[in-house]
């Protein structure tokens, strides 16, 4: 269970329902893709560490939701199965009506875990 006053909690807390979901969901995925991963912040967004080293982290704006892979080659790798999402060298955004598939997001996650 996740602690009440974590800084995860208290991020999607300050969010409109809709991207709050989102999100949640969001993270309790990365959670079962990365089993052992540490919540923390990077750059005032819930990120996720393991072993050390950043993983991935999330956030929201305005008008989209983001996953940050923190690795411009992961987000390469996958370009083709990103196509119905806007992305840049190092984010994923998608809507909550729009969000990313729970097995891409395995494989996401998976490749940023190999990244090593």
């Amino acid at each position: 269970m996740a602690d009440p006053t974590s800084p995860h909690d208290s991020y999607l807390a300050s969010l409109p329902p809709a991207q709050r979901a989102a999100l949640e969901l969001l993270r309790q995925q990365i959670h079962a893709a990365a089993p052992g991963a540490v919540e923390c912040l990077s750059y005032r967004l819930p990120a996720f560490r393991l072993n050390g080293k950043l993983l991935v982290a999330y956030g929201a704006a305005k008008r989209h939701c983001a996953l940050y892979p923190l690795s411009g080659r992961t987000v390469a790798t996958f370009a083709a199965e990103l196509t119905a999402y806007s992305t840049s060298a190092g984010t994923i955004r998608f809507t909550p009506e729009q969000p990313l598939p729970a097995d891409l997001l395995h494989r996401l996650v998976a490749a940023r875990l190999a990244e090593g």
